[in-house]
């Protein structure tokens, strides 16, 4: 089964024995699984530090998000068996028990885990599925590969027409009252009501947002850190899900390390001793306006 391939992972703890049990009688374990079209492996959870820029080989000066991978680790297995579907829990960050609750702290407990700050589920096909106790980090993703990050948006408060939704305003010339930042009419007289999903003024701000297909200028392999070329949703401090990107077709996408990065049997790619950083050399200018 897929789990004698885990006990390869070496795991400790709860992983260890949860792995070691449901492997008993086993020989052999079985060969790494591969990544075929349809595999979807997990994501990981990260801390926004801020951003900072760099220059390319090209020239370029390009603005990067850093993102820290704190302590990463599978904190719950779903199946279809028990669950319904196929997913992964992932936990981050550290949180002192006085301050989780007491059903949350019982969980943790379970699966063999510190409490943990932030917790976040990733779907995941079967032959990615990972035992509890599994620590990833931050060489779980390739640096020039493209990935989906997703966060909760700054929240702007109430905000009127033209901050929320971009409007125009009205004249501000002679013959017009004060209602130049006014969203204006809002339905007809015959109508009797406004049409659903209308522009108008409310809150802003503090809703999940998606930024796909962003790339992994580079990786930090010491400190956890992902440096993402772009901005990404949140404030500095911010939890943010990084997974692999759903719209990256290419065969590139299938090179990265499946179900997860290995320390026995990877190699971080394109790595500086050195400096602890794995960048990616530019082939082309993929940061160039063409207009």
């Amino acid at each position: 089964s897929f789990w004698t391939f885990l006990l390869r992972l070496g795991g400790s703890g709860a992983a260890g024995e949860t792995v070691k049990g449901e492997a008993d009688g086993e020989a052999e374990a079985e060969e790494r699984p591969v990544m075929v079209p349809g595999s979807k492996r997990t994501g990981l959870i990260a801390y926004k530090c801020g951003m900072t820029a760099e220059w390319t080989e090209h020239g370029n000066r390009v603005g990067l998000t850093v993102l820290w991978v704190d302590n990463c680790v599978v904190t719950q297995c779903k199946s279809d068996a028990t669950d319904g579907y196929t997913a992964l829990q992932l936990g981050a960050g550290s949180k002192r028990a006085k301050n989780v609750p007491a059903p949350q702290v019982g969980h943790f407990a379970a699966a063999g885990v510190e409490p943990k700050r932030t917790v976040a589920e990733f779907r995941v096909t079967e032959d990615a599925l990972l035992p509890v106790g599994t620590q990833l980090t931050a060489k779980h993703f390739l640096p020039g590969q493209l990935v989906d990050v997703i966060g909760k948006s700054k929240g702007k408060g109430f905000a009127g027409v033209m901050k929320r939704h971009g409007f125009k305003g009205q004249p501000a010339s002679h013959g017009v009252g004060k209602v130049q930042r006014r969203g204006g009419s809002i339905s007809s007289l015959g109508l009797g009501r406004v049409w659903p999903g209308k522009k108008m003024a409310g809150r802003m701000g503090g809703v999940r947002r998606t930024v796909q297909s962003q790339r992994v200028h580079k990786i930090d392999v010491n400190r956890g850190l992902i440096f993402v070329a772009g901005n990404v949703p949140g404030p500095v401090g911010g939890a943010v899900l990084v997974r692999d990107a759903l719209r990256d077709l290419t065969p590139a996408a299938r090179e990265v390390p499946f179900p997860m990065f290995l320390e026995a049997e990877d190699e971080v790619r394109h790595l500086d001793a050195e400096r602890g950083e794995a960048r990616a050399p530019v082939k082309y200018d993929p940061y160039h306006v063409y207009r």
